[in-house]
């Protein structure tokens, strides 16, 4: 989906408390890394005290020596012990960038390049915390919600 500088704007976000697994991942290697992510928390999850569970998200941070840091997770109800590999964590309260993609996720790429674009343009200056929410109420209409913490 094509994007337009119009779609950007800025949010207040509460803290959310989450469940994620941590990983430095190369961006070849993401694909592989938010699945066996997923399989992690799908199976930790339920034998853990977390209360109702929220919507999916992967929190991310800007690449070091070629490496990504990765958080794929689930907003929680409230917070809980670590389970093996699956950790609490949390998505930060603050002003964020957002934009809102509508479509396949293979459109992450140039929504993210939209957003922080649209960063720069504005002179917005980033914390260096970014993270997609998404949502799948509707197949055939994904929506993932994009924020980039600012500083």
């Amino acid at each position: 989906m094509a994007a337009n500088d119009s779609e950007c704007g800025i949010v207040t976000v509460e803290r959310q408390l989450t469940a994620v697994v941590k990983t430095h991942v190369r961006m070849d290697e993401i694909p592989h890394a938010e699945r066996s992510s997923r399989s992690k928390l799908d199976a930790a999850l339920p034998s853990l005290s977390v209360g109702p569970l929220g919507r999916s998200f992967t929190l991310w941070r800007p690449s070091t020596e070629g490496r990504l840091y990765l958080e794929p997770g689930v907003v929680v109800a409230r917070s809980f012990t670590a389970a093996g590999e699956v950790v609490p964590s949390e998505l930060p309260a603050g002003r964020t960038a957002h934009f809102l993609l509508v479509g396949p996720y293979d459109g992450l790429p140039d929504a993210w390049k939209t957003l922080l674009d649209w960063c720069s343009g504005e002179g917005l200056k980033l914390a260096g915390i970014n993270w997609q929410i998404y949502r799948e109420d509707d197949p055939a209409k994904p929506q993932t919600a994009l924020h980039a913490l600012l500083a």
